[in-house]
């Protein structure tokens, strides 16, 4: 099924997140198709550098997602 931007938008607001997550999630699973920029690169470093030197300071992503979507 394709669907236009003209008819995305008329779908309901929890029909649009359903949708941007789906099309979301199908971008996350082909990483190696995405280019990152520079500052991108060192941005992800940079919190990769903070992840390790505190692995607990932040959440699971199942648990984000669910807070996000549960409202």
């Amino acid at each position: 099924m394709k669907i236009s931007a003209a008819d995305a938008l008329e779908l309901s607001v929890p029909e649009r997140i359903k949708l941007v997550t789906e099309i979301w999630d199908s971008i996350a699973e082909c990483p190696e198709q995405i280019e990152l920029t520079d500052a991108t690169r060192q941005l992800l470093r940079k919190r990769l550098a903070a992840y390790r030197t505190n692995p607990d300071a932040g959440s699971p992503w199942e648990d984000v997602k669910r807070r996000i979507l549960n409202g």
